[in-house]
């Protein structure tokens, strides 16, 4: 990445946040139920950035309500990964390019810094720029929040030192943070490099048991490229995949519907790797390029 690419304020207030991060922790006694509090609001964080961000408003799996829209979105931005309007947008981008020249997350393309921080801080990185949110621009709810995303993150700070005051803020607030971020970036790179395919995307996109499960079902990255608008990733039964579990949730009180549970690739071109079998294929099917995202 060219120096001139660098949106210094971001940066700036990611190495910020590492540093207030790492004081409040040597500055606050340690017990062994704050890690799990730290688990627990990054676990939340997480199933708001892969349940909300990336399934409902990178690739809408799924219809609901107005409110409930918002709700999804407010949940979306604990991560602090910027709005559900910025990222969607990199998303899309990153299905339409995926592993190619116009990737931004692609280590094949970029190498693994780049992949797993540089496209956080580049000024590519930008809605404006990527486009492909003209759905969720059309809600000025959505608009707003996408320019105030640290609004709701400041409210749940504040929302934790009501109830476990600084060392709640320390763990679950800061620490939870950092955690989810890295979860994101190493996931990233991950996704494309551990693991093996069980689709012919086209791309490096892989399957992970291991990253399955510390992901909530994200690990399942071959599925998710072969199917983008499908609100399984898990496409077996055995591949864990928690995010879907809460989506179906949802769906049962009533709070979203339509939800698109296909399995299998989502167009005819794409092959399956029949892996360990006699029958695998000997040539990569022809790659799809599709507005699915």
């Amino acid at each position: 990445m060219k120096l001139r690419e660098v949106d210094f304020f971001i940066l700036s207030v990611f190495i910020a946040v590492h540093c207030i991060t790492a004081y409040a922790v040597m500055q606050t006694a340690f017990d062994a139920s704050y890690l799990i509090v730290a688990a627990g609001v990054t676990l939340f964080r997480w199933l708001g950035f892969s349940c909300a961000v990336h399934r409902y408003f990178s690739h809408r799996v799924c219809r609901t309500s107005r409110w409930f829209q918002f709700f999804l979105a407010i949940w979306g931005t604990l991560t602090m990964a910027r709005s559900p309007i910025k990222f969607a947008s990199g998303h899309r981008h990153h299905h339409l390019y995926s592993d190619r020249a116009g990737d931004l997350h692609s280590p094949k393309q970029h190498g693994v810094l780049e992949a797993y921080i540089g496209w956080v801080v580049s000024k590519r990185f930008d809605e404006s720029k990527l486009g492909h949110v003209d759905d969720l621009k059309r809600y000025p709810e959505l608009v707003l929040l996408n320019k105030l995303y640290f609004v709701p993150n400041l409210a749940f700070l504040y929302l934790l030192y009501l109830i476990g005051g600084l060392n709640a803020v320390v763990y679950g607030g800061l620490l939870s943070i950092v955690m989810t971020w890295h979860m994101a970036f190493a996931a990233t790179v991950l996704f494309h490099t551990a693991g093996s395919p069980a689709y012919y995307t086209g791309d490096d996109s892989r399957n992970s048991l291991m990253l399955g499960i510390l992901t909530c079902g994200e690990g399942w990255h071959n599925n998710h490229h072969a199917n983008p608008r499908s609100a399984r990733l898990g496409h077996e039964w055995w591949q864990f995949d928690l995010g879907y579990w809460v989506l179906v949730v949802f769906e049962q009180l009533g709070l979203i519907w339509s939800l698109n549970r296909a399995v299998g690739p989502a167009h005819s071109g794409i092959g399956t790797i029949a892996i360990g079998s006699a029958t695998r294929h000997s040539a990569k099917g022809p790659r799809v390029w599709s507005a699915d995202y």
